[in-house]
């Protein structure tokens, strides 16, 4: 595992395998840190504060209402409250349910449709954001009957198939394709509605603010690391190789770095 110490790897003889043993040491260290962080999740800590997301209709997990509903307002989460944005969201689905139909927002005038979501504060870029939510829509109505279950059907619910064609075709899943809110959706779509993915392994960490220094604090990327323009690709990297062989998958932490982060680490587990 690369680690944040500095420590190198092309150092000859006995130093080599004195660089490999700190390297270990290094590495269960985080790991005793990590599972101390997550039995403390376990056991409503840090802070006990529920992710954003909780704020739902509270629909039936399995349909297709549900599935679109962690998906649309998704990819309008940036530069933004994310506690502010679903409890706008869940406004909308419950006054205005038709914005989370494929075919109704595809045949809607576009003015429409923007001054629905600015109204309800889904949307706080108003010639952006509509565009992004109707082009979604539109991908999803084109080639999937409107339906994210049959996106994810398609994939044979591979995660790995799912990014690759997100990849592919990126500018039909605008936002929604980035690396770290890709991540985080599949994340999201696992906890909240009734899809199996037979990868999970390889949704990896979605690193937001919060959880980068929160893995600066457990020491797996230093604080000039998290400065680089490729933060979110190394420490997912990082994560994976933590964890891997572990009883965690990388973004099994991710909602406990983020409440951790968040409560501005009171809750003590170095």
């Amino acid at each position: 595992m690369e680690i944040s110490t500095g420590l190198c790897y092309y150092i000859g003889g006995t130093k080599r395998n004195l660089v490999r043993s700190r390297a270990l040491e290094d590495k269960e260290k985080i790991l005793k840190s990590v599972r101390q962080l997550m039995k403390a999740y376990e056991g409503g800590l840090p802070g006990g504060e529920k992710m954003p997301e909780h704020e739902n209709p509270g629909v039936d997990k399995g349909s297709k209402e549900n599935y679109l509903y962690f998906t649309l307002p998704m990819a309008l989460n940036y530069q933004r409250n994310s506690y502010v944005l679903w409890e706008c969201a869940n406004r909308l689905y419950r006054e205005v349910p038709m914005l989370f139909d494929c075919a109704s927002v595809v045949s809607m005038p576009e003015e429409e449709l923007q001054a629905i979501l600015v109204k309800y504060k889904v949307a706080l870029q108003p010639n952006k954001q509509p565009v992004i939510w109707k082009t979604l829509c539109n991908t999803f109505a084109e080639r999937f009957n409107g339906d994210v279950r049959n996106f994810f059907s398609d994939m044979c619910y591979e995660v790995a198939a799912i990014k690759e064609y997100i990849r592919k075709n990126k500018k039909l899943f605008p936002y929604l394709g980035g690396n770290k809110i890709c991540n985080y959706w599949l994340y999201v779509m696992e906890q909240y509605t009734d899809v199996e993915f037979c990868d999970r392994e390889n949704i990896t960490v979605a690193p937001d603010t919060h959880v980068i220094q929160a893995s600066i604090k457990l020491g797996v990327i230093t604080a000039e690391e998290a400065k680089n323009a490729n933060v979110q690709l190394k420490l997912a990297q990082r994560w994976y190789e933590l964890l891997k062989d572990t009883e965690y998958t990388p973004i099994d932490v991710h909602t406990p770095m983020w409440l951790w982060s968040r409560g501005k680490f009171a809750v003590d587990i170095m």
